[in-house]
C-alpha cells in the first residue's frame, strides 16, 4: 500500500529535520487497523524559534508528489496524494506538546505513535493520555447521552416542519451519531467509541445499521427509542413517558 511508503518517508524526514523537536503518528495505522482506504495522520512539533522556517506545503511535498495540499477547517494541512490518499498533518511547536494531555484518548500504544522525541518532552505527555476513551457508565452519563439524541431529533422535526429540509438533515445526522453511541453501549461494543460509525456494519446489528443509513425521523426514533429503553432498564432510570409519547406522535405524523 502507498500508505506504508508515505509513513516511512514521513519518519525519515522527521528524523533528518532538526527543526522538528517531536512528532507522532495517530489514527488507523498507529492502531494497527490501517487498510488501503485509510489516511496517514501526523502531528509535527517544531522548535518554536524555527517554526517560521517550516512551510507546510513545501515540507509535505518532500514526502511525495501531491495532487493538492489544503488547510482544512480545523487548521490542519491535508495532502491529497495520488490515489487519492489523504494525509493529515498538524504543524505545531514543542510549546504545544502539553495540549496533547487534553486529548480524550490516543487510540494506540505510545511506541507505535512516537516518530521522534529529541528532548523526551512528548513521550510522557502522550503516555499519560488514556489509550481508550472513557465510556459513559454512570446512570447520569447514560441519561445525558440519550437526552442529546432527543435534543437533535426534536430539532430536526421542528426545522423540517418549517420546510428547512437541509437543516433538518443536518440535525438528523447528529441524532444518528447518538443512535450509534446508544447502540454501542447497549451491545457492549465500544471499541470504536470516538468514531461510532467506524466498522459499524461489522460490529452492530443490521437493524441499527439500516436505521442509521435511512436516517429519517421514523427510523432513528424507532431504533433510538428501543436502545434508550434498554439503557434505562440497565440503569434503573424511569422512562420519560411524556417525551416518548410526544415523539411517538410527531414521528408518526411525518412517517
Amino acid at each position: 500500500m502507498i500508505q506504508y511508503d508515505l509513513i516511512a518517508r514521513v519518519r525519515e524526514l522527521c528524523r533528518a529535520d532538526d527543526r522538528i523537536g517531536a512528532a507522532l503518528m495517530y489514527g488507523s495505522f498507529a492502531a494497527g487497523e490501517g487498510d488501503a482506504h485509510s489516511d496517514v495522520e501526523f502531528w509535527l512539533f517544531a522548535e518554536p524559534e524555527r517554526r517560521a522556517e517550516l512551510d507546510p506545503e513545501r515540507w509535505i511535498g518532500q514526502v511525495a508528489a501531491t495532487d493538492l495540499v489544503l488547510l482544512n477547517e480545523f487548521g490542519s494541512h491535508v495532502a491529497l496524494f495520488p490515489g487519492p490518499v489523504r494525509g493529515e498533518f498538524h504543524f505545531a511547536t514543542t510549546d504545544d506538546i502539553p495540549s496533547v494531555a487534553r486529548w480524550p484518548a490516543r487510540g494506540a500504544a505510545v511506541d507505535t505513535m512516537i516518530v521522534v522525541d529529541r528532548e523526551g518532552l512528548l513521550t510522557p505527555v502522550l503516555a499519560a493520555v488514556p489509550e481508550h476513551p472513557v465510556i459513559p457508565s454512570r446512570p447520569q452519563e447514560i441519561a445525558d447521552l440519550c437526552g442529546r439524541f432527543a435534543n437533535w431529533l426534536v430539532l430536526a422535526l421542528h426545522v423540517g416542519a418549517r420546510g428547512e429540509r437541509l437543516r433538518a438533515q443536518d440535525a438528523l445526522w447528529h441524532a444518528a451519531r447518538h443512535v450509534l453511541w446508544m447502540a454501542r453501549l447497549a451491545e457492549n461494543s465500544t471499541a470504536h467509541w470516538l468514531t461510532p460509525s467506524r466498522a459499524a456494519e461489522a460490529e452492530l446489528p443490521a437493524r441499527t445499521v439500516a436505521a442509521v443509513a435511512e436516517a429519517t425521523p421514523v427510523s432513528l426514533w424507532r431504533e433510538g427509542r428501543d436502545r434508550w429503553l434498554t439503557l434505562l432498564a440497565r440503569t434503573g432510570r424511569p422512562e420519560p413517558a411524556a417525551l416518548f409519547a410526544e415523539l411517538d406522535r410527531l414521528t408518526a405524523a411525518v412517517g
